[in-house]
């Protein structure tokens, strides 16, 4: 996504999703492994950003949604964007970028860009399954790769992209009290861009990564 030239933060809080949080026993490293093997239907969530799409040839991405198996429960590891670059700058994402010729999937791609990202080692990762592809503004076909992290592991930020790693606790992010509706008005006077917020500490989790969050949310409680 281009950066943006409104600040999300600053736009007011329209609602609350707020459906209910997940049931403790559904977040369990077990219980998530589980749900990924079964086939349950459930519905995904089409989000603003996906309908306004340019009629392009998108390209291809994919991120690592890393679920960190700590002794307190899941944590999402998450980053902060350095300030300087030219599209996603200071946002929060999960790990991954476009696909690169050589990757044979999106699962590589996303292991390729985590480990170049964060210097996490495939080592650590255990891929579970993937969520529905995210379609961009900015015309990529993003796939979720949602993976378990075992620690202990050394992370390395690239410096060049990433200014901070954080982790938010797999509970707070999987309650639909936690997920705020905000819109922008559009320049050109079209309408409005509804996009979803889930603020964290000092965290602002919003657009793309705040939707395939939601799209986990829906998949998990299915």
């Amino acid at each position: 996504m281009h950066k943006p030239v409104f600040d999300p933060t600053l736009m007011p809080v329209e609602g609350l999703a707020d459906e209910a949080p997940l049931a403790p026993e559904l977040l369990g490293a077990g219980a998530v492994r589980a749900r990924f093997a079964r086939t349950l239907p459930w519905n995904p969530e089409t989000s603003d950003e996906s309908l306004a799409a340019p009629a392009l040839r998108l390209r291809r991405a994919a991120v690592l949604v890393p679920l960190v198996e700590r002794p307190e429960g899941l944590t999402v590891l998450l980053t902060r964007r350095t300030d300087h670059l030219s599209s996603h700058a200071g946002q929060i994402s999960f790990p991954g970028g476009r696909a690169e010729e050589l990757d044979s999937s999106p699962i590589e791609t996303a292991l390729r860009e985590a480990e170049e990202e964060i210097g996490l080692h495939r080592r650590h990762v255990e891929i579970i399954g993937v969520l529905p592809e995210h379609v961009t503004i900015s015309a990529y076909r993003v796939t979720p790769v949602v993976a378990m992290v075992q620690p202990p592991f050394a992370l390395r930020p690239d410096p060049g992209e990433v200014a901070e790693i954080f982790e938010v606790p797999l509970a707070f992010l999987m309650s639909g009290a936690h997920h705020e509706r905000r819109s922008v008005a559009l320049p050109d006077g079209s309408g409005k861009r509804r996009f979803y917020a889930m603020p964290y500490k000092d965290y602002f989790i919003w657009g793309a990564t705040a939707a395939m969050l939601r799209n986990l949310y829906h998949f998990l409680r299915a």
